[in-house]
Parts: structure tokens; sequence; C-alpha cells
């Protein structure tokens, strides 16, 4: 056991070893990975073009060259027009100096605040802007010249520090290169995708093709949708920007418009960035407050719309990523890799949730970060009931009731968690308060799902019978099964026939319940893992003693193999066997309801055995 114990250990130390290794290369290998990650991004957001001009019969190296050549184009068109604009915009500043300080005068409301500080800073700019180079200052004026000094003015040197000049060349030189990195392995990717994809399956699979191609085509899949759903949003985002911006009057609007569609692909920041300079614009252009009001208003509804209606709405399932993942992952990636990785956040948690979803010992990616709740319905109210939280062990309920019908939830909800309550006691993890108020809870929601549902049918009579002919479900054990006999009687009530649960008790007070009834068909119900010999017991007891009686056993949540449970159970042969609470309902309506009049067919039924599966659980029988 120690040794098992230590063997676990080490193992989840080298995890934590390699997450941290792999992490510390993903940080300082940024200079390669993050325009190879571009790369291949940008190769899925091609791929259809390169689709396209396949069809057209060009060959596929003139094909990227042309889509290479294309881009540089445009890139260079918009970055030389973009500083055209901000040159233009820098020159035309002394111009707007009065309308800002009649704006930022209006804001401040004391002389010697800030915002005056602000004014005066701006005209000591232009003073110095404006003022020329040869221009004598007035303590100059008054000084005369050293004899035998020269007449001509010094020039004036300033002295900048190499350090700055250098950083500036450093960040442009790694910027440039960057971008070449990235057009350089966009190129080489589009021309040997399939090549690269089939040497990565050949590595990564380990003998498992089948899964790892899976798991490449959905994720690629996934991320190429996702790709193109963001620029379709983004292109219609800035075209409805430049025409809001054209009516408001902002100069240029649609030079701000294309730049809305481009910095919306950086999450978060990209839309604020991209009505920074509408807004200041509209500040500086026009008189009065008016225009820069009507800007902000209008960028900031058009994000909440697009952001809170449109982008759900579109992707959906095709991320497959929690909001809070999302988050997370923005974090995560900015903090390892600037701007670059919030723009690769999404693609890369979307590849790192579908590895999960197909490798076993990457599932946890999965669970942390996937958008499907790993917790079933039936354990997520089972747990709000260890909680003692029954208000929202309701809701759920409720919720699940609004696509689905009654005896679904049943089958599907309280059932199962029902036995994962009989798993837990039987393991003493559950005291008896806690169990006492899970049973109650319980009983009190069946009764109130009861009393809402519709009857289906009315006066409905058993073959052989009369109408006031019952129905009646008998635990096996404890209170649990006789808490899914309620869900059983309720069941064949809403079916129009008469039943009743019998309470738990000792088995002779049970009989002689069961003799006080005097039915036609006696259910058992129990709860497996642990029900199998209390079955077989009550089971050969009214057998015994009422040997006319028709008995259904129920095994709910059942998952052994079913020859040696009948055999451990000791039944006759020949008995249908079922596996879920519609197929009783179903076999009761059709075998044993009252034919209609005039009909002259019989039915017999000697000791029905159900057997109801829904989920596996344990092989302990």
């Amino acid at each position: 056991m120690n040794r098992k114990s230590n063997l676990t250990e080490t193992a989840q130390l080298l995890r934590i070893v390699t997450l941290v290794v792999i992490v510390a290369a993903l940080y300082f290998g940024k200079s390669v990975f993050i325009p190879l990650a571009l790369a291949f991004l940008l190769s899925l957001l091609l791929a259809p073009l390169m689709t396209l001009l396949g069809k057209l019969r060009i060959p596929r190296i003139g094909a990227v060259l042309i889509i290479a050549t294309g881009l540089c184009l445009l890139a260079f068109a918009f970055a030389w027009k973009l500083s055209m604009e901000v040159t233009d915009l820098t020159l035309q500043l002394p111009t707007y100096k009065a309308t800002l300080e009649q704006k930022i005068h209006a804001v401040g409301a004391l002389r010697g605040s800030n915002f005056d500080k602000v004014s005066d800073a701006l005209g000591d700019l232009e003073k110095d802007l404006s003022k020329p180079q040869n221009e004598s200052t007035q303590q100059d004026r008054g000084k005369k010249p050293l004899p035998g000094a020269s007449l001509q003015r010094p020039l004036a040197v300033e002295v900048v520090p190499e350090s700055h000049t250098f950083a500036f060349l450093e960040s442009a030189v790694e910027s440039m290169g960057s971008a070449g990195l990235v057009v350089i392995f966009t190129i080489f990717v589009l021309i040997g995708r399939e090549d690269l994809r089939n040497r990565f399956i050949h590595l990564s699979s380990g003998g498992r093709l089948h899964v790892m191609t899976q798991a490449l085509d959905e994720a690629t899949r996934r991320i190429q949708r996702y790709l193109l759903l963001q620029s379709m949003v983004n292109a219609i985002f800035g075209l409805v920007v430049g025409i809001g911006l054209y009516f408001i009057g902002i100069p240029e609007a649609w030079l701000w418009g294309l730049l809305a569609a481009i910095l919306r692909f950086l999450p978060y920041i990209g839309a604020p960035a991209s009505a920074a300079v509408p807004i200041l614009l509209s500040l500086a252009v026009f008189p009065g407050w008016k225009h820069c009001f009507g800007t902000t208003a209008f960028f900031l509804a058009l994000e909440l719309v697009v952001a809170n209606f449109v982008e759900p709405l579109l992707y959906g399932a095709q991320v497959g990523l929690s909001s809070l993942a999302i988050l997370v992952a923005a974090v995560f990636w900015t903090l390892i890799w600037g701007f670059p990785g919030l723009i690769l956040a999404t693609p890369l948690t979307v590849s790192l949730v579908v590895m999960g979803r197909y490798v076993p010992s990457l599932s946890f990616l999965d669970t942390l970060l996937g958008d499907e709740p790993e917790i079933s319905k039936s354990g997520l109210y089972y747990q709000r009931l260890l909680a003692s939280d029954q208000a929202e062990a309701r809701q759920v309920l409720e919720q699940y009731l609004e696509t689905k019908h009654l005896d679904d939830l049943y089958t599907e909800v309280l059932i199962p968690a029902l036995s994962l309550v009989e798993q837990d006691r039987h393991r003493n993890e559950l005291d008896d308060a806690t169990l006492a108020f899970i049973m109650q809870s319980t009983r009190e929601l069946i009764e109130e799902l009861g009393e809402s549902a519709p009857v289906e049918g009315t006066n409905r009579q058993l073959l052989g019978s009369d109408a006031e002919s019952r129905i009646a479900c008998i635990p096996a054990r404890d209170e649990a099964d006789e808490v899914v006999g309620m869900l059983l009687c309720q069941s064949l009530d809403r079916a129009g026939l008469v039943s009743q649960s019998i309470p738990t008790g000792p088995v002779a007070e049970m009989l002689s319940a069961v003799a006080d009834l005097d039915p036609v068909v006696v259910c058992i119900s129990a709860l497996p893992p642990f029900a199998i010999e209390h079955t077989r017991t009550l089971y050969h007891k009214l057998r015994a003693k009422f040997p006319e009686i028709n008995i259904i056993i129920c095994l709910w949540q059942f998952a052994g193999d079913l020859e040696k449970t009948q055999r451990r159970l000791k039944t006759s042969n020949g008995h249908p066997v079922f596996f879920t609470l519609p197929e009783v309902l179903e076999h009761v309506k059709d075998k044993l309801l009252q034919p209609k009049a005039g009909s002259t067919s019989t039915v017999e039924l000697d000791g029905a055995v159900l057997l109801a599966d829904e989920e596996r659980i344990s092989d302990s029988v």
C-alpha cells in the first residue's frame, strides 16, 4: 500500500514538474513559438481561400504566393494610410487648441486645477513649436560679447542618451523580425500543411491513429469556424463603425472603421482602443459636447449588442469553453506572450480542451476549461441536498422539467440520485441528520411534482378485476427503496391506475399491509447495490403467503449480470425483463389493463421480474 501511495505521489510530482517545464519553455521560447502559433492560426483562416484557388487549378505554390503578396500589399497600404493620417492629425493639432482649451476650462471648475495645468502645458507646447530656432532670448540680448568672441550665435546641441535610441531601434527591429517570421512560417505551413498534419499525427498518436485524427479534425474545425465567424463579426462591426462615424461627422470615418475591425481581434481591449481615436477627434474638431457624447454612446451601444447578443449567438458551441475559462486563458497567455497571447488565447485553449476530450491523461483540461458540466443532473441534485440547499435542488428539477417529461425526471435524475445516496450510506459517509434531510426533502419534492402533474387516464381497470383493485409498491429494505416506490406509484396513478406505496417496516407488518390492500399486482422496489438478499427474502415470502398475486421485482439502477441475479433471486423461468421506468408503465398499460368491451383477449402474468438499468454503478452483486 505504501509503495503504491509513493508511486502515486511521484507521478503527481512528475506531472507538476512537466507542467512547469512546459510553461517555462513557452515563456523563454516565445520569440519562436509566437510567430509559429500565429502562422498556424493564419493558415487555418486562409485555408478556405487556398481551397478556392485549388479549385481554379492554380498550383499550390502559386496560390500561396498570390495570397501572401496580396496580404502584404494590403498591410503596407493600410500602414501607409494610417501613418499619413496620424501625421496630418499631428500637424493640425495647433488648430484644435482653442476647442480643446474651451472644453478643458468647461470641465475644470476652479482656477489652478489640474485642467488649467493641462491648458497651460498645451500653450507652452505651442510656443515652443512655433518659436524660431535663431531667436535670442531677452537675457542674451542684454549681454555684450567678450573680446575676441565671435558674434555668431552657437548652435544648440541636445544630447540624446544612446540607450533610448537603441531601445527604440531594438523594439522596431524585433517587431519587424517577428512579422517577417510570421509571414515565412505561414507560407511554409500553407505549402506543406498535409505533410505537417501527417507528421503530427504520427508523432502524437502513439499507435491510436483514429483517436488522434478525430481530435485534430475537431480542433481544426472548431478553431476554423471560430476564426471565420470572428472575422465576419469584426468586418460587420468595422462597417457599422465607419457608417456611424460618417453620419456623426468624424473625419476619415472609413479609416477608423477599418481600424476598429482590425483592433477587435484583440479580446477585451480591442473595442475600447478602436473607440479612443474617434472620441478624441470629436473632442478636438467639433465645438460643444454633442458629437463627443454621440460618438461615445454609439460605440457603447454597438459593443453591448455585439458582445452580449451577436457573439454568444454565433459562437455558441463552436468554441466549447466556459466563460470563466476564456477569461482565465486570456490572462494566462497574455502574461506569457503579451498581446500576441491575447489574440491566441481562445484558439490555443480550444485545442487544449479538444485534446482533453480524446486523451485520457489530459481529461482534466476538458473538465476545467470545457463548457459542458461534468456533474450530472442527478449528481447536482444530490450535491445541493448535501449542502442543505433544498431551494436550489428544487431549481435543478424545475430546469430539467422545462425540456423533459416527469417520468424522465424520475428515471434520469431522482432514481440515480437516490442510488448515490445508498452508495454513500453503505460506505458510512452520511450521518443520520444529513440522510434524514435528503430523504425528507426528496419526499416533499416528489409530492409537489405529483400534485402538479396532469393525469393521463381515469377509472382504468386491471385484467380480471374491478375498479377497486390496486397495485401495491413494497420496499425491499430501507427508506430509499420506499421513496423510489413512491415514484412508481405516482407514475401509475397518472396513468389512471390505483396504486399505493407501503411504508418501510418489519417484514411481517409489510405483508399484513399487503393483505389489507388485497392488490392484484405487487411491485418490490429495491435499490442496489446491497439489496439483492433482502429482495430475494421478501420475494419468496410474498409468493408463499400470496401465491395468486402477480409480483414484479424492480432492481433500480442495477448493472450486474442478469442471469446470475435471476439465479440468486430464484425466480421462475420465462418472466419478462425491463430496464426503465417507462418500460414498466408500458408493460402495465399494454398487458395488465382491462381490454375494451367486446374483446375476449386475455393476458396471463405470473411473477414478472423487472430489472431497471439506467446507469452502471457497481458489480457488487
